[in-house]
């Protein structure tokens, strides 16, 4: 892969609304490359700065004209790939208005997938494992227009919250139950 090979990729990908890869993506896009050819390639277009690496695996066209402030969703995202996954804990409690305090350098998801926290260039996305139904995810959580992840209610974010064992001080329980 080339430099107007890449260019010429991303852009078309961007006119869609894409600008976050992962590296099977990626493999997928230039498949007629060997890859270690593509490794080596991927490497000088991060170097001279056409594409960026976001965490292990993940790259991420930072001049797309569809980049959004959901970068590290759509991050997230790749990395649990096939899962359910959906903004909950102090995240959703914070986006509710439910704690005072808002996580800056931490995106928290409940996941089908494994537990883990990655660092990435846009901050750490820390995921949680849970064994919920799919039904019970769904119902539990909203599909806010424009946002890739959907988002725990009030009070599943709180039942979350309460299940894995984290600090509870910082919530206003009130809020919790107005709905």
């Amino acid at each position: 892969m080339n430099r107007l090979q890449l260019q010429t990729t991303l852009k078309q990908w961007d006119q869609h609304g894409k600008y976050v890869f992962s590296m099977h993506e990626l493999t997928k896009l230039f498949s007629n490359d060997k890859p270690k050819t593509l490794s080596e390639a991927i490497n000088r277009h991060t170097k001279e700065g056409l594409i960026e690496r976001a965490c292990r695996s993940v790259y991420v066209n930072t001049n797309a004209r569809s980049y959004d402030r959901f970068t590290l969703e759509r991050i997230a995202i790749l990395l649990r790939s096939g899962y359910y996954n959906y903004i909950s804990l102090e995240s959703a409690l914070s986006e509710h208005g439910v704690i005072s305090q808002i996580p800056i350098d931490r995106l928290t998801i409940m996941t089908t997938g494994r537990s883990g926290v990655c660092q990435t260039t846009y901050g750490k996305i820390e995921f949680t494992h849970t064994q919920r139904t799919i039904n019970t995810i769904l119902n539990g959580s909203l599909k806010i227009e424009g946002k890739p992840l959907r988002m725990a209610t009030k009070q599943t974010a709180w039942r979350d919250l309460k299940r894995v064992g984290r600090n509870t001080h910082l919530v206003n329980l009130d809020e919790v139950d107005n709905r």
